[in-house]
């Protein structure tokens, strides 16, 4: 591999983790989450009295993600 290569591969690599990063906090935002870790705890659950509400987001979040990471995988091919 020649430096070109590297330095490519490299950047990409850092890219695809900023961009999913991006991804996940835009998705935790617009579904009501509160944390800004990577494990987004942190918040009070139950505001405004929606606790089923707020497991079902967070059921809703898990499968985007999972919907995102099939998509990942079929674009390989």
């Amino acid at each position: 591999m020649n430096a070109n290569q590297l330095i490519n591969m490299i950047m990409r690599m850092v890219m695809r983790k900023l961009v999913n990063r991006g991804v996940n906090a835009g998705i935790n935002r617009v579904s009501g989450g509160r944390g800004n870790g990577r494990n987004g705890g942190g918040g009070q659950n139950g505001q405004n009295g929606q606790n089923g509400q707020n497991g079902q987001t967070k059921q809703e979040v898990r499968r985007a993600r999972q919907a995102a990471k099939a998509a990942q995988r079929m674009n390989k091919f």
